[in-house]
């Protein structure tokens, strides 16, 4: 019985300690991952923005329809990042009078206006005034969606 209790005392508590440094080197590590992935996602975020504000221009000055598809393209793969990266890494909810989440009316109230954008490209008719306030207002609801 004199060998079991040698071998307890020749248990290392320094392995213990040696564990528990590992585990707080690797929470650390992956804590410094979290920060440079989020910080990747909001540089994405931002290059998509400047490029729908050029775009934007772009449709004002020429009312193509080529335009007009690159530009709904360049909201959609916003509105997709958004919802599905930034609004999980923020993970914040509020809720409308309704019971809706405000996310998702955001969501809802920019692609009615595409819609309207749509239609008022597809009226000639229409100054390019109109056309660069529609665009405002939907680079401001996709601005109030990032924040």
């Amino acid at each position: 019985m004199k060998i079991t209790q040698d071998l307890r005392s020749q248990v290392d508590p320094t392995k213990n300690k040696s564990r528990l440094m590992t585990e707080q080197k690797q929470s650390t590590f992956h804590k410094l991952v979290q920060s440079q992935a989020q910080h990747l996602k909001e540089k994405e975020l931002s290059k998509l923005m400047e490029d729908i504000h050029l775009q934007g221009d772009r449709l004002v000055r020429h009312r193509s329809f080529r335009d007009l598809a690159i530009f709904k393209r360049l909201v959609r793969e916003f509105l997709e990042e958004a919802v599905s990266e930034g609004l999980e890494l923020k993970k914040t909810h509020q809720f409308s009078a309704f019971g809706e989440s405000r996310q998702l009316t955001i969501v809802k109230e920019v692609e009615s206006k595409l819609l309207l954008l749509t239609e008022d490209v597809l009226q000639e008719g229409q100054n390019g005034v109109d056309l660069l306030a529609m665009i405002g207002e939907i680079k401001g609801l996709l601005v109030n969606l990032y924040i």
